[in-house]
């Protein structure tokens, strides 16, 4: 990602803009199709000093426009009558948004790439481990019995939609930019969209109604949507980073990092990574909705300051989706300390079930209360939950009554409770399964290069 998006980089795809133009003008007669062949033939980045032209932007307040002036001067060495047709009709924008559009359509496809592969990687593992009990956590404490399977399902789902709603606002927003000095296209008249379309065929890209200098809605709901992404890679990575504890132990990253002081540390690196990625995403896509305040036909500073956050946050999704991606590939899993997790809760973790039960005599109030005194004998006295129940009967004639022995016991049943969390989530993950091999099938179409690159 960050060669995709160095300086050379973006210098390469607003040189692939103006070859484009160049093209797309001279097929249909605006400039002259030997004009047109000596502009594309030095667009390559690697004839120029990017550094030079690097700096020069500083001082013109654009990289369009030192770039255009060396653009220009170079074709003239080999043909001056082509040189002045160099830029014919477009502006500084059009070739900067364009280009990042170019680079944002190869960088959403490194991001699917791996959180496709994340994805897969989560959803193998759902159908491996089919009725694993785990400890459900609220409020960062010990709350009831899930299944893994089900943790693994609420891991993937946003993954999932965030894989497809990238997808469908690319659509939206990849758009060709080419509208002159104010949007209009008047230096090129009638022929304007005519080149506008032919522009687009020659890069792959879809073609706006008009240009889209000052309307940045559908660039920044594709923005949003990376920081939606991050947020839940954040999300997953948090998860991991306290399964990964000592003290909890339910999963491990393979070959994780260790410390420079201690010997024993295992480091969640990945997670750390994925961690401080998305902690930077929330600001980058503040500070694109910033940029939305854009002037009339032409802004002042809002899209120039747009380019710098845009690259860092596809920098940010890349970073966190990647680092996942690859900890997921070798993620190792503790079955055996899930069980016993749950297992130190002394049969807490049924509470709720058992307060339900007792309510059918009691009331819900009462039935709650019942189980709050059980479970602080539970803790003073360290018997398990279970154990307290059963003599619930012997000691209360009208419990003795309602409620046999036999569903008291079936409250406490781990694979029971492991198996109604799977079956909530099984249409859910077959769902999941069919959308992500659906995805698989059809590769991102965003990787295609223009065709003068």
């Amino acid at each position: 990602m960050q060669a995709l998006l160095d300086e050379r980089a973006m210098i390469q795809a607003m040189m692939d803009f103006e070859a484009a133009l160049a093209r797309g003008q001279a097929r249909l007669g605006v400039i002259p199709q030997a004009a047109a062949q000596a502009i594309a033939s030095l667009c390559r980045a690697e004839l120029y000093d990017v550094g030079a032209l690097v700096a020069a932007s500083g001082r013109a307040g654009s990289l369009a426009i030192p770039l255009v002036r060396k653009l220009s001067e170079t074709v003239a060495l080999f043909d001056p009558a082509a040189a002045g047709y160099v830029h014919w009709g477009s502006t500084s924008q059009d070739v900067i948004d364009t280009a990042l559009v170019l680079q944002t359509r190869r960088a959403l496809c490194l991001i699917e790439e791996d959180l496709l592969a994340l994805l897969g990687h989560l959803l193998d593992l759902a159908e491996r481990h089919a009725a694993v009990p785990v400890l459900a956590r609220t409020l960062m404490q010990p709350a009831l019995v899930s299944s893994l399977r089900a943790r693994l399902y609420h891991w993937s789902a946003p993954l999932l939609r965030s894989a497809q709603a990238l997808r469908a606002q690319a659509e939206q927003a990849l758009l060709l930019q080419l509208g002159g000095a104010a949007g209009t296209l008047a230096s090129l008249g009638e022929q304007g969209p005519a080149v506008a379309a032919a522009v687009a065929a020659e890069l792959r890209l879809k073609l706006p109604e008009t240009a889209w200098h000052t309307q940045r809605d559908r660039w920044l709901r594709l923005g949003a949507e990376l920081g939606v992404l991050t947020g839940s890679l954040g999300k997953l990575a948090r998860d991991w980073a306290l399964l990964a504890q000592a003290e909890v132990g339910e999963l491990s990253e393979a070959g994780a990092g260790g410390s420079s002081a201690m010997p024993h540390k295992r480091n969640p690196v990945a997670c750390m990574q994925a961690l401080a990625a998305a902690r930077r995403a929330p600001q980058r896509v503040a500070a694109l909705l910033a940029c939305m305040d854009q002037e009339q036909e032409r802004g002042l500073g809002g899209w120039q300051a747009e380019q710098a956050e845009w690259c860092g946050l596809l920098l940010s999704s890349h970073a966190a989706v990647r680092a996942l991606s690859q900890a997921a590939a070798g993620l190792q899993l503790d079955l055996g300390r899930m069980r016993a997790n749950i297992d130190q809760q002394r049969d807490l973790v049924f509470a709720e079930a058992l307060a339900l039960l007792l309510a059918r005599v009691w009331g819900k109030a009462g039935g709650h209360r019942a189980v709050e005194l059980l479970a602080q004998q539970v803790q003073a006295r360290g018997r398990p939950l279970r154990e307290l129940a059963r003599q619930l009967p012997t000691e209360h004639a009208e419990l003795r009554a309602r409620i046999a022995p036999e569903e008291i016991e079936a409250l406490f049943d781990l694979e029971a409770a492991a198996r109604q969390a799977d079956a909530g989530v099984a249409a859910g993950l077959a769902r999941l399964r069919a959308e992500w091999t659906e995805m698989m099938d059809q590769p991102c179409k965003h990787h295609e290069s223009p065709r003068s690159a």
